[in-house]
C-alpha cells in the first residue's frame, strides 16, 4: 500500500464535523462561527487536544487555541464545588446567605435561616439549568 489509512474519527467528533459542515453550507465562506459551535469544540478540543480537533474539523488552530484559552480562563474563576454543612453554622442561630449568578446576569439568593433547610444542591442545579 502506498497511502495512510485514516483512522475513523471519534463519534463525538465527527458529529461536531457534520454540524460545521451544515454551517458552513449555510453560511456566505469565512463567516464566523457562532458561539455554541465554539463552546461544542472547545469542549472536544479539551478530550482530544486542540492540533487534533482542528484539523478533524478544518479550523483554524490559532483561532481554536484562542477560544480554548479564553473558555479556560472563564472556567478558571467559577467554583466548582461549595459544600454548605449545617453543623457547622452557630448553634445559637444558624443562618448563612448564598449568593448565585450566572454569565448572563441572572441572580439567585437563598437565604438559610433556622434549622430546617432545604436541598441547596437541588436549587442551584435549578437556577443553572433554568439560567442556560
Amino acid at each position: 500500500m502506498n497511502g495512510w489509512i485514516r483512522p475513523a474519527l471519534p463519534a463525538a467528533l465527527s458529529r461536531a464535523q457534520r454540524r460545521i459542515e451544515q454551517w458552513r453550507h449555510q453560511h456566505r465562506p469565512r463567516a464566523r462561527l457562532p458561539e455554541g459551535l465554539w463552546r461544542e469544540v472547545t469542549r472536544l478540543a479539551r478530550v482530544y487536544g486542540i492540533s487534533h480537533t482542528a484539523r478533524a474539523l478544518r479550523l483554524d488552530y490559532y483561532a481554536l487555541k484562542k477560544h480554548a484559552a479564553a473558555a479556560a480562563e472563564s472556567s478558571e474563576h467559577s467554583p466548582k464545588f461549595v459544600e454548605v454543612v449545617p453543623g457547622a453554622m452557630p448553634a445559637s442561630r444558624p443562618e448563612c446567605m448564598i449568593e448565585l449568578a450566572d454569565r448572563g446576569g441572572a441572580k439567585m439568593r437563598i437565604h438559610l435561616q433556622g434549622g430546617d433547610w432545604p436541598d441547596v444542591a437541588a436549587l442551584a442545579r435549578a437556577f443553572r439549568e433554568g439560567s442556560s
